[in-house]
């Protein structure tokens, strides 16, 4: 396995702040969350699903991820559980291993797949929770998976993706992918390009196209680029999953830029400099960013020109924005759900949930929230 150093998100924003300090005498920057900014309505959003897993730590959280497949809904435990709910009913529930479980879910063609921070994978049969078969890799499983063309796509956090069988868990093909010395503790889950390839963004700053069958490259093309001058201040990983909109794919990058690539040509459409590790909402010719300073931008999708910028909600630690309905949605430190008009970053409403929200994903119209607390929950529009 190759050596290199993984620091924690909120670690790596402290290193920045201190950097350039007295070397005599450092103090530690506490920034504020900005207060609630005031809202106009109330909130539209009504829960209609809730659970409680295991909390994971604040120095070094996971940002699970529930999944749905046929109407059902997978939650994980990283204690090392994966439970079936059927509306509020629950289906099953499977110890999968006492090891603990640090990926999100994927949930497709029959399976529920998992994975931890020993390397192992498993898949159960998503109707009765039991395990159809387990893969050790090389390295952590930190992000979810991606079932593709009958095969499982994973990608440690070595830099290494793994294509497995689907019916037998068996090794496929490899491919390594280049590992930077010192990059923060995450790694983008792999997303589908079209039925026969996958995309693949790494901590140095690039994304790949990979043919889902065959592991041969088909695209590599630098996302993102560093100008600092320490090893923090080049960080520029792209930690969240890639937004495939038509011709054009989107990735955000720590301290790095919001990139627009463009297929037909495989040039670089735009780029600008933006710091996020959530995963950009593309919506009606719009790129919506929400960066770690707690600023959400909007830009033009093929110019790159802002539209709108909110900065009500600086220094909250925000989660990535999704488009539900009409309007956006984004949650931060405390719980909050953000409802934002998407063409003005107008403050519509707010609703709470418990534990800081780290990640957000819209399923058939409906909100699918996970928080550090390890409080899971769906929520809809009224």
């Amino acid at each position: 396995m190759d050596k290199k150093f993984k620091i924690p998100f909120a670690l790596a924003i402290l290193s920045i702040a201190l950097i350039g300090c007295s070397s005599n005498k450092v103090k530690e920057v506490k920034v504020k969350p900005n207060p609630l900014p005031k809202v106009a309505q109330a909130s539209s959003l009504v829960q209609v699903f809730a659970t409680n897993v295991s909390a994971t730590s604040k120095e070094d959280a996971l940002r699970l991820r529930l999944d749905s497949d046929n109407g059902v809904v997978f939650v994980l435990d990283p204690k090392g559980e994966v439970s079936a709910y059927k509306g509020k009913q629950r289906l099953w529930e499977s110890k999968v291993t006492k090891q603990g479980l640090s990926s999100g879910v994927e949930a497709a063609d029959g399976l529920v797949v998992v994975g931890n921070q020993k390397g192992q994978v498993f898949a159960l049969d998503q109707t009765t929770g039991a395990q159809k078969w387990s893969a050790q890799l090389s390295g952590a499983v930190i992000s979810s998976a991606l079932i593709q063309s009958g095969r499982v796509i994973v990608v440690t956090n070595d830099a290494t993706v793994y294509a497995l069988d689907e019916e037998t868990g068996q090794q496929t093909w490899t491919y390594k992918l280049p590992n930077a010395s010192f990059s923060l503790r995450g790694q983008a889950a792999p997303v589908s390009l079209d039925p026969r390839t996958i995309l693949v963004a790494t901590s140095t700053g690039y994304i790949y196209a990979i043919d889902s069958l065959s592991g041969i490259p088909r695209l590599q093309r630098r996302v993102a680029v560093s100008e600092g001058r320490s090893d923090i201040q080049r960080l520029i990983d792209v930690d969240a999953e890639p937004v495939v909109a038509g011709q054009y794919v989107v990735t955000t990058s720590f301290q790095g830029q919001v990139t627009v690539l463009d297929l037909a040509s495989q040039r670089v459409l735009w780029s600008e400099n933006s710091s996020s590790i959530n995963r950009p909402e593309v919506t009606d010719g719009k790129v919506i960013v929400s960066q770690t300073d707690g600023q959400v931008i909007a830009r033009d999708l093929i110019t790159g020109q802002e539209i709108w910028k909110n900065e009500q909600l600086l220094n909250r630690n925000l989660s990535n924005a999704v488009l539900l309905g009409q309007n956006l949605v984004i949650g931060d430190l405390d719980g909050y759900l953000h409802q934002i008009d998407p063409n003005t970053g107008t403050t519509l409403g707010r609703v709470k949930t418990s534990g800081e929200v780290r990640t957000l994903r819209v399923i058939d119209n409906q909100l699918y929230v996970s928080t550090r607390k390890g409080a899971l929950s769906i929520w809809q529009n009224r």
